[in-house]
């Protein structure tokens, strides 16, 4: 069972998507990503957007840390539920609509996104079988909404290639944990 690990609403366990349909974030995983965002001081105050969300355990951990506003974007039925319902518990015990659930295809949600919106951190979990073309488009589609000193973190399989990052995004750093492999990217 996952949980929130730290912040207001650390502690409390995550609903989790039933089935094999998705792949949860490991709590070690977790801990040692948000680690590493803190060192670099990102989080507190941010517009975080989690794609790909799942039960959206990355973007409610970032909610119960302080980030400012999580949107968290998933096209799957009971996995989008599972996400408003955990955005439910971290939006009680922070007093407030801090996340918000988007029942939608990723691509299209960035489409439709206007030229206002911007997020500082965005975290991309896509399935396995997403190819590496598919996931250059969706970089590529999501670059223009990231705010000059953004952070994106992609997590991948560690047998999949380094993600074919659009010249508006360099990758500044990856680490390896188990079958997990995260890389950390910014505007260039």
């Amino acid at each position: 069972m996952s949980r929130i690990i730290a912040g207001v609403a650390g502690g409390n366990p995550l609903v989790s998507v039933p089935g094999t349909a998705t792949r949860p974030t490991t709590d070690r995983v977790k801990e040692a990503l948000f680690s590493r965002l803190e060192s670099l001081a990102v989080i507190d105050g941010f517009r975080v957007l989690d794609l790909y969300a799942g039960s959206g355990s990355l973007g409610i951990e970032s909610a119960s840390r302080g980030a400012r506003s999580v949107d968290l974007v998933e096209f799957d039925a009971k996995a989008s539920d599972v996400c408003q319902r955990n955005a439910d518990l971290v939006n009680q015990v922070v007093g407030g609509k801090r996340v918000s659930v988007h029942r939608s295809k990723v691509e299209s949600f960035l489409e439709r996104a206007g030229e206002a919106d911007l997020w500082d951190l965005v975290f991309l979990d896509p399935p396995y079988p997403l190819d590496e073309v598919a996931l250059s488009a969706v970089l590529a589609k999501l670059a223009p909404h990231l705010d000059e000193a953004a952070v994106v973190v992609v997590e991948r399989s560690s047998r999949s290639p380094e993600p074919v990052w659009p010249e508006s995004l360099e990758c500044f750093a990856d680490k390896k944990y188990g079958e997990t492999k995260l890389w950390f990217a910014e505007p260039s």
